[in-house]
């Protein structure tokens, strides 16, 4: 029995339960409205903590509310995160924004010795985890469903966009030889460096070039062959 079956098997099991669907919806919305009063402090640039420095919390959360924009581009993504895991159209989309941003949080929690709080999060982590589980039929293509086609073919790739790159570096080097830029002492073995460099970047851009897949979604479950399962 191939994987995706077994777990499509599985979610609608689960996802049929009344007191389970219940249980989710209710998830969603706790979690939703716990992420919102941090977010809006944050958007506001208002201090999360009065704890002083001297406290591992305290200190973290001070250097954070430093830095400015990035503190508020945190309560942003809390905040849409809320919104999207609130409508059950993009429920999917919070699930999956969410999680990063509540497992990172229980990471730190954890690790600062946050007391108390170390559990909540952790347990809203687990929640979320679930959440993402719980929409896995919207989620799977990204594992089960490669596109159908892939790029066109270019001629000598691993050759062409390599060398392409590689003029790069040899361009980039006279620039920084014109300009000064760094103050070495040999801006020849630095223009050779750049080319190796400029080639290596070009292999793997070549690599991802040739294996990408393109074009429409494919059955995940085609080829599947005609043994029961």
């Amino acid at each position: 029995m191939r994987l995706e079956q077994t777990l499509d098997d599985l979610h609608v099991a689960v996802t049929r339960r009344w007191w389970l669907q219940l249980f989710t919806a209710f998830t969603r919305v706790l979690l939703a409205i716990g992420f919102i009063p941090p977010s809006i402090t944050k958007i506001l640039n208002k201090p999360f903590t009065v704890l002083p420095d001297s406290n591992p919390v305290g200190h973290y959360f001070n250097a954070l509310y430093q830095t400015g924009f990035y503190y508020q581009f945190i309560g942003w993504a809390q905040l849409i995160a809320a919104i999207l895991l609130l409508i059950p159209r993009t429920s999917h989309l919070g699930a999956l924004l969410f999680l990063p941003i509540i497992v990172n949080i229980a990471v730190l929690t954890s690790s600062v010795g946050f007391v108390g709080t170390w559990v909540i999060t952790i347990l809203m982590a687990l929640a979320a985890t679930y959440l993402t589980a719980w929409e896995y039929d919207r989620l799977k293509p990204i594992l089960f469903q490669p596109r159908i086609d892939s790029t066109q073919r270019l001629k000598l790739a691993f050759l062409k966009i390599p060398a392409f790159f590689a003029a790069g570096g040899v361009v980039m080097g006279v620039i920084w030889w014109q300009l000064g830029l760094g103050n070495f002492s040999n801006y020849l073995k630095i223009t050779g460096l750049l080319v190796v460099l400029g080639s290596g970047f070009g292999v793997l851009v070549a690599a991802h070039y040739r294996l990408m897949p393109a074009g429409r979604l494919g059955d995940g479950r085609q080829n599947v062959g005609s043994q029961p399962v």
